[in-house]
C-alpha cells in the first residue's frame, strides 16, 4: 500500500494544525494559525519558559526510536523542566526541521505529533504555534518551548538549597541508561530491542503532579530535574547554592531495570549515578518537614543531606555501604565537553 505523501511547507503546517484543533485551553486563546499565539496569563501568576533542543544522532535516533516516542521525549524534556519549578504548564511551542524523507513520509509525521499529542493531552498543555524548516542535512531537528505558570514569586529554584537541608529524590534511578545500553550494543542491522512495559528512556514521565505539590505545599527548600544524571545535576544544585552534598550509596533508589546490568554492581551503581535521562525530580527539604512515601503515585526517598561548602573539600562525597567518603565527580553528560 502506497504511503500518502505530503507536498510541501504549507500542507506540512495545515497537518499539524489539524492535529491540535481540539486541544481545549483556557491559557490559549488563539493557537496555530496566526503570525503569534495569544495566550493568557493567570491572575496572580509569572509565566516561566523553558526551551530544550532534540536533535538526531545525540537524543534520538530514528532507526532505534519510532516516531511515537521521539515525539513524546522531544515533549517530555521541557515538561520536566516545568516540572522542577512547580509550574502549571500553558502552552507549547514547536520548531521542527525535517529532512525531505521525513518530511513527506505521514508515517513519521503522524506518529511523531501521536507521540507529543498523547503527552501533551495528559498534561493539559496545547501545541500554540511554533515553526516548520527544511533540515539542512539527512537529521531530524525538533526544538520545543514550553510556557508555564507559578504563583509569583513562588517557584522553585535550585540556587535556595541550604546546609541541613536533606536530599530527596522522585521515582528511581538508573533506569534510563539501563534500557540504553543494549541499544548501544546492538548493530545497525539488527532489530533494537525493547523493554516491555513502561520505559523510563522511550516514554519518560515528567513529574509535573509531584512538583506542582512541592511548592503547593511548600515541601521543598529548592528542586531540579534529573537529565544529565544525578552527579552532574546535583553538583549544579550545589553550586547555585554555594553548599556541597553527601550521598547515601544505600540509600539510592535503583530502577528495576539496572537488574539487566547484572551482575556488575558497580554497573548499577554508574547508571544510577551518572546515567541520566531518568527525568525524575531532585530536590531539598529541611531536616523537620514531613515528607510523605509517596506524592502522585511516586516514591520519594531521601538520599543523602546538604553541607556547608568548605575549602579543599569535595563538592559531592559519596559514603558507600562500607561507610567510606568517597569524593564523587560529576560524570553524567554535558554538552560540548
Amino acid at each position: 500500500m502506497a504511503v500518502p505523501r505530503i507536498s510541501g511547507e504549507l500542507a506540512l503546517i495545515d497537518r499539524i494544525r489539524r492535529r491540535t484543533e481540539a486541544q481545549p485551553s483556557r491559557a490559549l486563546r488563539l493557537g496555530i494559525g496566526d503570525d503569534c499565539a495569544i495566550l493568557r496569563v493567570p491572575r496572580g501568576q509569572e509565566l516561566v519558559v523553558t526551551t530544550d533542543f532534540s536533535l538526531e544522532g545525540r537524543h534520538f535516533r530514528r532507526d532505534w526510536h519510532t516516531p511515537q516516542s521521539i515525539g513524546h521525549r522531544t515533549l517530555a524534556r521541557g515538561l520536566s523542566d516545568l516540572a522542577a519549578m512547580g509550574a502549571t504548564p500553558l502552552a507549547a511551542f514547536l520548531s521542527l526541521a525535517l529532512p525531505k524523507s521525513a518530511a513527506t513520509d505521514t508515517r513519521f509525521l503522524d506518529g511523531f505529533l501521536e507521540g507529543l499529542l498523547t503527552l501533551a493531552k495528559l498534561h493539559n498543555v496545547p501545541l500554540a504555534g511554533g515553526d516548520t524548516s527544511e533540515s539542512p542535512s539527512d537529521a531530524v531537528l525538533a526544538d520545543i518551548v514550553l510556557l508555564g505558570g507559578t504563583p509569583t514569586g513562588q517557584a522553585l529554584r535550585r540556587s535556595t538549597g541550604r546546609p541541613g537541608d536533606l536530599l530527596y529524590v522522585t521515582g528511581a534511578l538508573g533506569g534510563a541508561a539501563a534500557e540504553l545500553q543494549p541499544l548501544l550494543a546492538t548493530p545497525p542491522s539488527e532489530p533494537r530491542p525493547l523493554s516491555p512495559g513502561p520505559s523510563p528512556h522511550y516514554f519518560p514521565q515528567p513529574r509535573l503532579a509531584v512538583g506542582q505539590a512541592l511548592l503547593r505545599r511548600r515541601l521543598a527548600t529548592a528542586a531540579m530535574d534529573l537529565s544529565d544524571g544525578l552527579s552532574t545535576d546535583l553538583t549544579h544544585l550545589c553550586e547555585a547554592s554555594n553548599v556541597a552534598a553527601e550521598i547515601d550509596e544505600t540509600a539510592l533508589p535503583l530502577h528495576p531495570l539496572t537488574q539487566t546490568l547484572l551482575p556488575d554492581a558497580t554497573a548499577r551503581l554508574h547508571a544510577a549515578l551518572h546515567g541520566g535521562e531518568d527525568y525524575e525530580l531532585l530536590f531539598t527539604a529541611r531536616p523537620g518537614t514531613k515528607l510523605p512515601r509517596s506524592i502522585a503515585g511516586v516514591p520519594i526517598t531521601c538520599i543523602g543531606r546538604i553541607t556547608d561548602k568548605l575549602p579543599r573539600r569535595p563538592l559531592l562525597t559519596l559514603i558507600s555501604t562500607s561507610g567510606k567518603s568517597i569524593p564523587l565527580k560529576p560524570q553524567g553528560w554535558e554538552h560540548l565537553r
